[in-house]
């Protein structure tokens, strides 16, 4: 019972049957990429509006520092980067100067470059908060 006139039948039964599976996947795929789109949206956003202390540590301090605050990098022994772990010099030194020396840079034993053009005051105060919790 396979003759020509069944064939065409059969096919547009199957493309029947496929279409509603075809259509459901595709929906569920185009449903997926776009909540990735806004998640990705998000996260950039986020980014911009709200980096952690960490983040901000990572991107700006660490080099120097390193990423303990011990500044035992290449880059921090060579410039001369204050050990962020150490006690005396956190109980020496105030928010305000931790504060400063992070918007407006230092030319004292190293060069540290100031970062008042990238962080903003939030930013800032929450590097120092993180930098007091580095003592050792």
């Amino acid at each position: 019972m396979n003759s020509s006139a069944d064939e065409p039948l059969h096919g547009m039964m199957l493309s029947r049957q496929m279409k509603p599976k075809f259509v459901s996947t595709s929906l569920v795929l185009i449903t997926a990429v776009g909540i990735s789109i806004v998640s990705l949206q998000a996260k950039v956003i986020g980014t911009q509006k709200g980096r952690t202390a960490a983040q901000l540590y990572s991107r700006y301090c660490s080099s120097c520092h390193g990423r303990d605050g011990r500044s035992q990098t290449s880059k921090g022994k060579y410039g001369h980067a204050r050990d962020l772990t150490d006690a005396k010099w956190q109980d020496d030194v105030s928010d305000e100067r931790i504060y400063n020396s992070i918007m407006h840079g230092r030319n004292g034993g190293g060069n540290m470059p100031g970062f008042a053009n990238k962080l903003k005051e939030k930013e800032a105060n929450a590097l120092v908060e993180m930098i007091r919790g580095l003592r050792r």
